[in-house]
């Protein structure tokens, strides 16, 4: 994990060296000031030398504002260095997750990517912080203090010969058991973040259900999930903490009891056996720490093995072998025996030799009952997933040719799932074309029949529109979100069954101003009103992964039993319903 995740703490690394130094020479300055107050108590005091005694006193009060400033030195350099540690973590997690293809995204779930940019790095920048301390302090105070302690007395020194071991097979008993509860307790982290997702991102369907007794207590199920293993891991941290305490005092009893008759017979000075005391102390505290650093270092590799998942996960869509100057001439669209599934491992095809040729500039519509894989077979033109079988051709070159950036800067999509960002309708909208002119949002609006409602708002294009566009309604949604596909101006455009919420007159206004505004521009209209797509010049007709037909409206009428019965079920509604 070290070795994998060590290139993160690049420009940090000077923080780090100059950390480490400080906290081991506080460590050593710490470890010595026993010693001069031993020489105060036995030298000083008995002769009565009030120099002497000054002049160590003034040694230890320059020897602990020594000590002090590396200590703040210490802790401000490992501040640094965690917090841009977790930085780097963050930001290289981020920038790896946008090269990330559907496919690769739904490895993961949304939650627990979340949970590995967050709570893991959180967790990692903590063990750096702290690392940098206590993972220097520990090793060079324990050996600082069992060197000076032998050299006031062999003898006594013995003891640690029963207590480090005992401390030592403590802590590894602890560190096995607790190892696998961190990982699980990350799981947990990841289950609870996403019933807290659904529940905040869908709450109006929430509350239109009165589910919210259910959706409470499947939050505290996971809540309780998440305590409980909680719960264990801590338990058996915290459980460790009075046996190493209790180990520690039952030490310093021992050598008090084997001590006293030592200064008794002049064997050794009270002062000495004070600082073997402190080293005693010392000596455990620091087996102690170490303790608690392999504990938090099992969360620790836990959280990196989370991490590292994200970052060694190799996108399924890249640019290798593509030509970085290669732009799509034009909006042409081939699908060549194209046959694609989600997984490998599946037994079922998704899409099945699919044969379809689209002209530029045509305007072609596709229909078919819920789930015939009309989203799946237009995702393909933009890459945003990978053909399995067969060769998906834009502007008349394999989609492989041409860098993801072109192609999907040729490509403009609205889909099913509209989405707005929290701003402003003028900065949603300049998601299509940042450079765009107040010219340029008025004429994509006027085309996708936003403009009648926005110059109704009190602050028109800067009025804000909330979190997920809230402030609008599921229409006004829809035509905001065509809009900032025409600002790209395309060369294919593709509606996924964006228009579903307006009615059927606004529907024809901007099928009329595709026609007349976007000559040059292919348009693929998933619809399931065939009148949607009825003056297309060709629609394709969908069933379980396969094109069924395909032709003009009065072609299809004339030959398609399926599209004819659709059609007549269509129009015997519209009847029925005047």
């Amino acid at each position: 994990m070290i070795r994998k995740l060590y290139p993160y703490t690049r420009g940090y690394r000077v923080f780090i060296l100059l950390g480490v130094l400080c906290s081991a020479a506080e460590a050593v300055f710490e470890m010595l000031l026993p010693r001069v107050m031993a020489r105060i108590v036995d030298v000083g005091i008995p002769m009565g030398d009030t120099p002497y005694i000054l002049k160590m006193g003034g040694v230890m009060v320059a020897m602990s504002v020594i000590s002090m400033a590396l200590g703040v030195g210490a802790a401000f350099l490992a501040a640094v260095a965690g917090q841009g540690f977790g930085a780097n973590l963050r930001q290289a997690q981020y920038d790896h997750i946008q090269n990330f293809s559907f496919r690769n995204i739904e490895k993961f779930s949304t939650a627990s990517l979340i949970t590995r940019l967050t709570n893991d790095v959180n967790a990692m920048q903590m063990t750096m912080t702290m690392g940098m301390r206590l993972m220097v302090r520990a090793p060079v105070m324990l050996l600082s203090a069992l060197v000076l302690a032998v050299t006031i007395s062999i003898r006594l020194s013995r003891v640690f010969l029963v207590a480090m071991p005992l401390l030592a097979i403590l802590a590894g008993l602890l560190i096995r058991h607790v190892g696998p509860l961190f990982r699980q307790l990350q799981e947990r982290t990841d289950d609870l973040n996403l019933v807290v997702q659904e529940d905040l991102s869908a709450i109006r369907v929430v509350k239109s259900f009165v589910r919210e007794d259910y959706e409470r207590e499947k939050f505290q199920k996971r809540n309780s999930a998440l305590r409980g293993i909680s719960e264990r891991a801590f338990g058996f941290v915290t459980l460790g903490m009075p046996v190493m305490m209790l180990i520690t005092y039952g030490t310093i009893i021992a050598v008090m009891w084997y001590g006293a008759p030592m200064v008794s017979s002049s064997e050794l000075l009270v002062g000495e056996l004070s600082s073997l005391y402190t080293y005693i102390t010392q000596i455990l505290m620091s087996l102690m720490m170490l303790s608690m650093i392999m504990m938090m270092l099992s969360r620790s590799v836990a959280c990196a093995r989370r991490i590292a998942e994200v970052l060694e996960e190799v996108p399924d869509i890249t640019d290798d072998g593509a030509d970085p100057g290669a732009k799509v001439a034009d909006g042409s669209v081939d699908f060549d025996h194209v046959s694609f599934k989600y997984s490998a491992e599946s037994g079922e095809w998704n899409l099945f030799d699919i044969d379809l040729h689209i002209k530029s500039g045509m305007t072609v519509g596709i229909l078919g009952a819920t789930g015939s894989a009309k989203s799946t077979l237009v995702q393909l033109i933009p890459r945003l997933y990978e053909a399995s079988h067969g060769t998906v051709r834009v502007g008349g070159r394999p989609v492989q040719d041409y860098t993801t950036e072109h192609l999907r800067d040729a490509c403009a999509m609205v889909l099913q799932k509209n989405t707005l960002f929290s701003g402003t309708i003028r900065e949603n909208l300049l998601w299509g074309n940042e450079h765009a002119t107040e010219a340029d949002l008025e004429a994509a609006c006027a085309a996708a029949c936003a403009d009648e409602f926005i110059h109704r708002l009190p602050e028109g294009y800067d009025t804000d529109l909330g979190q997920g566009g809230v402030n609008v309604s599921g229409g006004q949604k829809q035509r905001l979100c065509i809009a900032r596909a025409l600002l790209k101006k395309p060369k294919v455009l593709i509606l996924d069954d964006s228009t579903s919420a307006v009615d059927t007159a606004t529907d024809a206004k901007i099928r009329q101003a595709f026609a007349t505004q976007l000559p040059e521009t292919t348009k693929l209209i998933i619809a399931q009103r065939i009148t949607s797509i009825m003056d297309a010049d060709l629609i394709v007709v969908m069933d379980d992964g396969r094109i069924l037909d395909q032709g003009t409206h009065q072609e299809l009428m004339d030959r398609s039993e399926i599209y004819r019965d659709v059609y007549q079920s269509q129009q015997e509604g519209v009847d029925l319903h005047g």
